[in-house]
């Protein structure tokens, strides 16, 4: 199949007011995403009331339109009642998918409401064919693709992955993979996963330089290569920009699928001109990842967006066909197509006039009143029978009940959806506990006596361990190097692997490991911890997200981290080299500084990645009661920068309930 004959990929714009809804289709955009007031990863937007929802889909439908609902943050085991009726009122309100990022929110919807769509979110941290196939198991029918994926990984995804592949083109970009930062939550408060992230990757650090603060993706310039890759879904980011913003992107976008061609110079420039931080990249996509891709929001950006026309009403209308008849003895009935869909709706039953019946020409007029709707009228005919009757209020009524059967979706009604009936999880917690460490050499004979299974990163592996962390990201290109080191681990004496991805859990048991879930998988209710154990994983970690009551309130086979610093952001772009150097990173020797002076170590993930930890260590050793209560006997520990001694420090402190000597994190 040439390029010509490739089917267009939908054009995904965002909507995070109303308004900027009517700008996305007048702007041309085939589908649109936005939030409810709850349980969407853009708290800050205006977003939508269930009320505004059925209004606007009913509009997005009119223009041929489709409106996806976003519910991408991380549950609660109390939330969930609340989440599965968000997802009936957005289903009510006539829907195509819902986004979720939450595997267990998934799950209940999926039992509740077996016909909804499903999209993954780019939260969900999917990268991976293997990923895309697990998911598709527990009911999507789409996924988001990492923002990180090269071209190379892109269309072999897309080829190979069995759902509909979404992809970013034109935003913010992240510098952290999406799902997998915590930078937000854990020092500031404010959970990223939950909606609330206060974007501390585009503050300064010490000196003053921005060594996390990316410029806005940008594959504009990659259209056709798009199209040949068969993407189903191009996704520009934006639920906080403005209509004018949404508008202006989506119009340039729209011109480009259309004319299947590259954007020019100039296009890039008018691109640059809406909204950018000192240009864009396409790093990621081309692999030319690097410091090029930094960039900030400069005096000279912010003027260059201020002469933006403003956007004030949707100007755009669709065209309607009409044919009515009226004949004695039979109900009125209007047939009405737009859009390549047609329906038929019936009225009253006409009587004899007594002295003016209706003509043709009033009930043209009556049919073409179309204001406040987006159609306009480009043929009417009408049949009526000569001396009939009806009152004009019956005709203003059926052409009402056309156009609203035209954009309906008829959904079941909230009545009939099942009610959420919480999942029990089988399992005791694990009763011993667990350490990895940055460095064999950190491994102390104490810990190899203190706990139960020690792990190493896959690529720093020695025998002095038993188990292996798989790397956080491992795209399907990196696949089979990963499955030769976990092979060569597990024949050096490897029994067990942390696994943080469902997408990773084939590679540990075809290396013959035994699979045990790692925080990564942001474990917060009972329905993602049923859902995981039920893939294969003997135990899991939670979210470090979590508090102890919520820790308290998960049964199963689960655990919680209670010493280390917590890995904050996973980056594909290496950050040693802006703050220090390769060699440093791989010793564990970059620090990345914040303006008030709180020091972030900077770790090297292979194969080319950096790991940025938090600058204060999680500490419970002086709360052993308030973890018993909790149901906490055990305990994951994370060693990053430790010494020998100071590991051997922590194991005394957590023996004899030591309490801290600096400033530490509480769960």
């Amino acid at each position: 199949m040439t390029m010509n004959e490739k089917k267009y990929p939908e054009l995904l714009a965002p909507a995070g007011t109303p308004m900027a809804l009517r700008a996305a289709l007048e702007a041309g955009a085939d589908a649109v995403y936005f939030g409810g007031p709850c349980f969407n990863a853009r708290l800050r937007a205006e977003n939508f009331t269930a009320d505004t929802m059925r209004e606007n889909v009913a509009l997005c439908h009119a223009f041929g339109v489709k409106a996806y609902v976003t519910l991408n943050t991380l549950l609660s085991d109390r939330e969930l009642p609340k989440f599965l009726e968000a997802a009936a009122e957005a289903r009510a309100a006539g829907v195509d998918a819902l986004i979720v990022a939450d595997l267990g929110g998934a799950a209940a919807i999926h039992r509740a409401m077996p016909d909804m769509e499903l999209h993954a979110s780019t939260q969900a941290s999917g990268h991976s064919t293997h990923a895309a196939r697990e998911l598709k198991a527990l009911g999507f029918s789409r996924m988001v693709l990492a923002r990180e994926a090269s071209a190379e990984d892109m269309a072999y995804f897309t080829r190979e992955c069995g759902l509909e592949t979404e992809v970013f083109v034109h935003g913010a970009l992240c510098v952290s993979h999406s799902g997998q930062c915590l930078f937000s939550s854990l020092v500031g408060g404010r959970s990223g996963n939950r909606g609330e992230c206060a974007q501390p990757c585009r503050l300064p650090d010490k000196s003053g330089k921005y060594p996390l603060s990316l410029k806005d993706l940008s594959l504009a310039r990659h259209v056709p290569e798009l199209i040949e890759m068969g993407v189903h879904s191009l996704k520009i980011e934006g639920r906080l920009k403005s209509p004018e913003y949404v508008r202006d992107v989506v119009k340039i976008w729209r011109r480009l699928l259309d004319e299947r061609r590259a954007a020019t110079d100039r296009e890039m420039a008018e691109l640059a001109a809406i909204f950018s931080r000192g240009g864009f990249t396409d790093g990621y996509f081309t692999k030319s990842v690097g410091r090029s891709m930094l960039g900030v929001r400069s005096e000279a950006d912010k003027a260059q967006s201020r002469d933006t026309a403003p956007f004030e009403a949707l100007t755009r209308r669709v065209p309607l066909v009409l044919d009515f008849t009226m004949k004695a003895g039979e109900p009125i009935t209007l047939t009405v197509t737009a859009g390549g869909k047609t329906v038929t709706v019936l009225g009253e039953i006409p009587f004899a006039a007594k002295t003016a019946p209706l003509d043709e020409k009033a009930i043209r007029e009556k049919l073409a009143r179309l204001g406040g709707t987006p159609y306009e009228a480009t043929d009417i005919t009408v049949t009526v029978d000569a001396g009939l009757m009806l009152p004009i209020s019956k005709i203003n009524a059926l052409r009402r009940a056309a156009l609203d059967a035209l954009t309906a979706k008829n959904p079941a009604p909230m009545s009939e959806i099942s009610a959420y009936v919480p999942q029990e999880c089988e399992g005791k917690r694990p009763q011993l506990p667990t350490a990895r460490f940055e460095y064999a050499a950190q491994i102390t004979e104490g810990a190899r006596r203190y706990f139960s299974h020690v792990y190493l990163p896959l690529d720093r592996y020695e025998p002095i361990a038993d188990g292996v962390v798989l790397p956080a990201v491992i795209f399907d290109s990196e696949r089979e190097e990963m499955l030769k080191m976990l092979k060569n681990a597990a024949e050096r004496g490897a029994k067990h692997a942390l696994v943080g991805n469902v997408g990773h859990l084939s590679l540990a048991r075809e290396a013959g490991l035994v699979p045990h879930g790692d925080f990564r998988l942001n474990i917060t209710n009972s329905e993602t911890l049923r859902f995981l154990l039920s893939l294969g994983f003997t135990d899991v970690l939670l979210s470090p997200e979590l508090t102890v009551p919520q820790i308290r309130d998960l049964t199963g086979n689960a655990d919680a981290i209670i010493y280390g610093r917590v890995p904050l952001m996973t980056l594909e772009k290496c950050v040693g080299k802006e703050i220090g150097s390769c060699a440093a990173c791989g010793q564990g020797k970059n620090v990345l500084v914040d303006r008030r002076g709180e020091k972030f170590p900077v770790l090297q993930l292979y194969p080319h990645r950096s790991i940025v930890v938090n600058s204060r260590p999680t500490y419970m050793a002086d709360k052993r009661r308030e973890l018993t209560a909790a149901g906490i006997t055990g305990g994951h520990f994370i060693f990053t920068t430790e010494s020998t001694s100071e590991v051997n420090e922590i194991i005394n402190a957590y023996k004899n309930a030591t309490p801290p000597k600096g400033p530490v994190r509480r769960i």
